[in-house]
């Protein structure tokens, strides 16, 4: 079965080619620094010194830290896209496509961990477009329908879907009852009765360290 083309998360609006390059060093400091320090030790100041900008170019691309914590998850949203359509197998194109829908949900549910404090930075500017929903139903329908799934597949993409983006794993609550780890076996397992998969073995590095 041949692949419909899925669109990826629009980016920025076309700009100067200097412009382009202000806003990727900018996004590239951001990303840098909540990965070694974390979303709160990320200021505009910081930002701009780790760019080699003045702070006014910083606020010029973003407004404010709630629109450059936006732009940041855009940028990350578009890299994991873009992994899913040409990046390596499992979760890129070449691997079995019940591999490729584990793998898609085991991404899908590290990426929000990663995210989830990005996401509370960014405010209402933060929340997830209909176009990251889109793609990522898209997806799994296609997956499904590859794997022989009858039924409302449409249906059943959007089901599966719902416990990767609502599942708020940042919350220490909700943490203790729902490690990481358990969030993914659980989804794998849910993934496998619904393809009629019970009972396979695990695959890749799903429910493992």
């Amino acid at each position: 079965m041949t692949e419909r083309p899925l669109q990826l998360l629009s980016g920025p609006t076309p700009e100067r080619r200097d412009a382009a390059r202000n806003r990727e060093a900018l996004l590239e400091a951001a990303r840098a620094m909540v990965e070694q320090c974390g979303v709160d030790a990320v200021t505009m100041d910081a930002v701009a010194a780790a760019a080699g900008v003045g702070k006014g170019t910083v606020f010029r691309r973003f407004e404010s830290r709630a629109g450059l914590m936006a732009a940041l998850l855009d940028f990350r949203e578009r890299e994991f896209q873009t992994s899913v359509l040409r990046g390596p197998p499992p979760l890129g194109p070449g691997a079995p496509p019940l591999d490729r829908l584990l793998a898609f949900g085991e991404g899908r549910l590290r990426y929000n961990l990663e995210a989830a404090q990005l996401i509370g930075a960014a405010g209402r500017a933060g929340r997830r477009s209909a176009g990251v929903a889109s793609f990522s139903a898209q997806h799994i329908a296609f997956l499904l329908r590859s794997l022989d799934v009858g039924g409302d597949v449409g249906y059943l993409a959007a089901a599966l879907l719902a416990p990767l983006e609502n599942v708020v794993l940042d919350d220490p609550a909700t943490l203790a009852d729902y490690p990481l780890e358990r969030s993914i076996s659980g989804w794998a397992d849910l993934v496998r009765r619904v393809v009629g998969r019970v009972g396979d073995a695990d695959t890749g590095s799903l429910a493992r360290d």
